[in-house]
């Protein structure tokens, strides 16, 4: 434990570029007392509506609030909600100077309608279209002319166009040559892009399904695992073992809700980490603090297994919490201590 509070008060040294889909996830809260006259629905007498980064966005938020340096890659939209995310991003100290716009695009945004603590519908607006082969050359070109400025790359990955195969096969050489960290919050229907990253983060549920496509696509029966049938927690961890051999990463880490955490690394060890959650609210996001906390972790030394712990904290943390939120470095000592 100790050493964990002491990996924890080095994370502002760390500085980050995230990469991916950005979102502006939109709240309208309020309270419902009567049906709808018009359709039978409920009528949402709204009393406030709030903003908060989304997406590769609240990588980049959770990692700022715990003081690090970090900067977002992405792609936003010509629009009025595109002016909305970069006040947000501003107003919490978030690097905006490789946010590249597109005009024929939506800025992502999830709007949520809350009546109490209720959940009652949810209205995205996006487009998940490829980017441009120009739009991708800018990007490629401002990863080459800035990465030197980083000790860790995130990738993000939310299929909404941002993430391509071309990107990451530059991400991944550059982060190579340069010795970079490099960690992904996977695409289930992408696992074969991310060959020779440091490590990948993916939930039970990606996992199963990513193994499953990838055996389909093998020609070389490496993978000898049973897709056919539901798979047991010791089918889990041979799923994790072979995504980490025929991706070549330094370690996995599956994130399996209530159950907690399990870690597999290239040395061959296997340690599940059971939740360090004592109230769950919101499950929105937990994947993406456990992607900020592994990664800054690694960054200011941090074994695989001592970063996982780290992470699992953290989520334990923001799953106690309504919305779309973040954990910071008194939080995290505190729930540690």
């Amino acid at each position: 434990m100790k050493n964990l509070k002491n990996i924890i008060q080095k994370f502002k040294q760390a500085k980050i570029l995230v990469v991916g889909d950005l979102i502006l996830d939109e709240y309208i809260w309020g309270s419902v007392e009567r049906i709808s006259p018009e359709a039978p629905v409920p009528v949402l007498w709204a009393k406030k509506r709030t903003f908060v980064p989304g997406g590769t966005a609240n990588v980049a938020n959770n990692i700022s609030a715990f003081g690090a340096a970090v900067t977002l890659l992405g792609v936003i939209g010509d629009d009025a909600n595109s002016k909305i995310l970069l006040n947000e991003l501003k107003r919490r100290k978030i690097g905006t100077g490789g946010i590249f716009v597109e005009s024929n695009r939506h800025t992502t945004v999830k709007t949520r309608i809350l009546a109490g603590h209720q959940q009652v519908v949810r209205v995205d607006w996006e487009h998940t279209h490829a980017l441009t082969p120009q739009l991708n050359l800018k990007i490629i070109k401002y990863i080459k002319q800035n990465i030197k400025s980083f000790d860790a790359i995130i990738i993000e990955d939310y299929g909404k166009g941002v993430i391509n195969v071309a990107l990451l096969k530059e991400l991944i050489a550059l982060a190579k040559i340069n010795k970079k960290i490099v960690t992904v919050d996977p695409k289930e229907d992408h696992f074969q892009y991310y060959s020779g990253v440091t490590s990948i983060t993916p939930n039970r549920k990606e996992l199963e399904n990513a193994i499953r496509n990838l055996k389909i696509q093998d020609t070389a029966n490496r993978f000898k695992i049973n897709t056919d049938k539901l798979f047991s927690d010791k089918d889990v961890d041979l799923a994790a073992r072979e995504i980490l051999e025929y991706l070549k990463l330094d370690s996995i880490l599956v994130t399996l809700g209530e159950q907690g955490m399990k870690l597999v690394e290239r040395k061959g060890a296997l340690t599940h980490i059971p939740t360090q959650a004592q109230e769950v609210f919101d499950v929105s996001g937990a994947g993406d603090t456990v992607i900020s906390t592994f990664t800054l972790a690694l960054c200011v030394g941090a074994t695989k297994l001592e970063a996982a712990h780290i992470a699992n904290f953290a989520a334990g943390i923001v799953v106690g919490k309504l919305g779309t939120a973040v954990t910071n470095s008194g939080e995290l000592l505190e729930r540690i201590k």
